[in-house]
């Protein structure tokens, strides 16, 4: 398998060195296997005669015009978290480049992959258009706003969508390059994420922050103090929207333009939240946290963070709070 990992100036370090290492090891974990044939070609290839990381440090690239069209194409995040810093670097000439040569690859049958932050710059080419994606989860409600022809699905980990494979956020890249080594062998990709000591994360449901994403709107952010405070009760549009002083109908519209959620979907994204911390922080059985978020009792509530987490209590337990 040929692969270009596109390295931009700003590149997010541990997301860079991931990637690279998690194909190193494939290959040193399939040459002891007897596996000649099973190779990971990874190189990391550069807009720039220089590039250097988020934290100083020179990447040895290989222009991107000595090498021809390969299989994949490997977008790792650039090292600008916050909404202000990343709009700025998206208008970055570099990051322009890129996007042209990410059309022209994929003009060339190149399929395309990126992780956290790098989600962003295959958005800017236009080609995520019509196509299912994730994202960072805190960045969720801008790559709403910027890419609205996008069909974000934040809470998850990896979506594959036609030609593209996007991950979550930061250490996700891991997660999307043990996906492209699964393509070519399940039993090397198990493999790698053994000696690697990754553990399978489905969704980023269980690292997402709710109030963080909650205080990019004033509307949203009243929902969200409203929500909490009736974690135990039933929900109801109707008193939501009238403790608001707002339209159901507005409310909906804000909450999914927002964090592309239902209000109903966010309160229940809220028990989900308190009902892992009070596992992780206090000794009350299961049915009892069940009452304090309004459930009728422990083994729905379990059922539920089995299915939203891909984690049932007993890991919620003893996981560190």
């Amino acid at each position: 398998m040929q692969i270009s990992v596109l390295a931009l100036d700003g590149a997010f370090d541990t997301g860079l060195a991931a990637v690279m290492d998690a194909f190193a090891t494939a290959n040193e974990l399939a040459e002891m296997q007897g596996l000649a044939s099973l190779h990971f070609d990874a190189r990391l290839v550069g807009l720039r005669r220089r590039v250097k990381t988020a934290l100083g440090l020179t990447v040895p690239v290989v222009p991107a015009g000595q090498l021809k069209s390969p299989d994949w194409i490997v977008v790792p995040a650039i090292g600008t978290k916050m909404p202000g810093p990343l709009v700025a670097a998206l208008d970055r000439p570099d990051v322009r480049d890129a996007t042209a040569a990410l059309r022209q690859w994929h003009a060339g049958g190149a399929r395309i992959a990126a992780a956290c932050i790098g989600t962003f710059v295959v958005a800017e080419s236009g080609l995520l258009a019509g196509q299912h994606a994730t994202t960072t989860w805190w960045l969720a409600p801008l790559f709403r706003q910027r890419y609205p022809e996008v069909r974000l699905e934040d809470s998850r980990m990896l979506v594959h969508s036609g030609g593209f494979l996007t991950s979550g956020a930061a250490l996700s890249h891991i997660d999307l390059a043990l996906a492209l080594v699964r393509q070519a062998s399940p039993e090397l990709a198990a493999l790698t994420a053994r000696y690697l000591v990754v553990d399978p994360r489905p969704s980023q449901s269980a690292y997402a922050i709710p109030d963080h994403l909650a205080h990019t709107d004033p509307l949203v952010e009243r929902f969200e103090a409203w929500a909490r405070g009736r974690l135990d009760q039933g929900f109801s549009l109707n008193d939501a929207a009238s403790a608001l002083a707002t339209s159901k109908r507005t409310l909906a519209r804000r909450m999914n333009v927002v964090l592309g959620k239902s209000p109903l979907s966010y309160f229940q994204d809220l028990r989900v939240e308190r009902a892992v911390h009070l596992l992780k922080t206090s000794p009350q059985n299961l049915d009892r946290i069940a009452e304090q978020v309004g459930y009728a009792d422990g083994l729905t509530l379990g059922t539920l963070l089995r299915r939203r987490l891909g984690k049932g209590v007993r890991e919620l337990r003893t996981a560190q709070a």
